[in-house]
């Protein structure tokens, strides 16, 4: 089953200056789509809104963080 995308894509504020980033676009159902801005045409995951959410919120925790 594919995910429409419904948003533009956009790159995070947070992204360096090397052009190292993701950038995300929304998707029906309230899911996103992830792709690499360096391969805009590339492979786009996917992702459902429950998956997303919890990704979110490990992020805001710093789970992710060396050493953790």
């Amino acid at each position: 089953m594919t995910t429409e995308i419904i948003t533009a894509f956009r790159k995070s504020s947070y992204s360096d200056q090397q052009g190292d980033c993701l950038e995300t676009a929304g998707t029906a159902g309230e899911g996103h789509a992830v792709r690499d801005s360096k391969s805009p045409t590339g492979t786009v995951l996917r992702i459902g809104s429950s998956p997303w959410s919890m990704f979110l919120t490990a992020v805001k925790a710093d789970a992710f963080s060396a050493g953790s």
